[in-house]
């Protein structure tokens, strides 16, 4: 039989209301009744039910964790990330898989059939519509690899993409590359378009590069892969900055497999600095995206909303670096 909060109470001697305000974050409770309550819970194996709890306190501690990538291997490492970090603030993840939502309205509805205290669109390609709908139905929400915007105030914690796409166009120049090309994830989405916008501009300032711009359906491995088969078919170009680490390494199979060598035919730089691209067979050179960071942030940010809903958002953007590994000319 499950040790109950009554067993709790009659252990240490002292209330059934005592034990929950024990167990109850804030509530008023003296320092030898919580000690009595303590050791007593300690002596039966007692956990509080958080779920009972919530009916009393209105609070769930969950917290929808939303996302719509799920192919992309990098989201393992974020999603570890987020549920540690949640769990370890005493809050409860609840992972919300959006890869074929389209209508904010639904995802709303969803994420209020849980009662969820609160909302990390933890997503780079998800519209900003699904942040603003959650925030628009009284959800806290923070969004995390989200595109600051000046029409919206709501928490982000990110990168600069257009930064970012600035910073692998000058490596790419710096190793004498002059007919560069630019491969994306969807068109549509903000983090292919900040960065090609970056890339653009650099390439713009700099004499004598030719820049081509290709998009890949998804971030994802097949994707690359198929779009640079298609690409092997024209006139390559001598190196390509992709806008995603999963596209590069889908692109180096594609080129190698036709025999391609890379960096020694085609260079090839990626974005994120996943835990694949650091594995020996691959050596990606990439621009390092500082997820752990970037989570922190996130986590800390919806901390705060829940601790005072009126609390001004922020924007957070932290700074991205270049790995070095085997996938570019060195320098000269």
């Amino acid at each position: 039989m499950a040790v109950t909060l009554k067993d709790v109470a009659e252990r240490a001697g002292v209330s059934r209301s005592a034990v929950s305000r024990t167990f109850t974050k804030g509530a008023s409770v003296s320092a030898r009744t919580r000690e009595k309550v303590e050791l007593a819970a300690r002596e039966l194996g007692y956990s509080p039910n958080v779920l009972a709890r919530s009916l009393t306190t209105r609070q769930t501690r969950l917290i929808g964790l939303v996302a719509n990538n799920f192919r992309n291997p990098i989201f393992l490492e974020i999603f570890d990330l987020f549920t540690r970090g949640l769990q370890d603030r005493g809050l409860r993840p609840l992972l919300v898989n959006l890869s074929d939502q389209t209508d904010p309205a639904d995802s709303v509805r969803l994420l209020r059939q849980y009662s969820v205290d609160g909302a990390i669109v933890a997503s780079s390609t998800l519209p900003p519509a699904f942040s603003l709908a959650f925030h628009a139905a009284g959800v806290p929400v923070v969004h995390a690899f989200g595109r600051p915007s000046t029409t919206t105030s709501l928490p982000i914690a990110g990168i600069d993409n257009v930064a970012c796409g600035r910073l692998a166009a000058r490596t790419l120049i710096a190793r004498g590359y002059r007919r560069i090309g630019f491969l994306g994830g969807p068109a549509g989405a903000s983090t292919t378009q900040d960065r090609l916008a970056g890339f653009q501009a650099e390439c713009a300032v700099s004499g004598g590069v030719t820049l081509t711009v290709d998009y890949a359906d998804t971030y994802s491995f097949d994707a690359g892969r198929r779009k640079t088969t298609d690409l092997i078919g024209q006139p390559l170009q001598e190196a390509y900055f992709c806008g995603d680490d999963v596209l590069s390494i889908g692109a180096m199979s594609a080129l190698q497999e036709a025999g391609i060598d890379v960096p020694g035919d085609v260079g090839l730089i990626g974005l994120n600095d996943m835990e694949m691209a650091g594995w020996q067979n691959i050596g990606l050179t990439t621009i390092r995206q500082p997820i752990q960071t970037i989570v922190g942030a996130a986590i800390d940010q919806m901390a705060a909303l829940l601790d005072d809903p009126e609390s001004p958002p922020t924007v957070q953007l932290f700074p991205c670096e270049i790995i070095e590994r085997g996938t570019l000319r060195p320098l000269p």
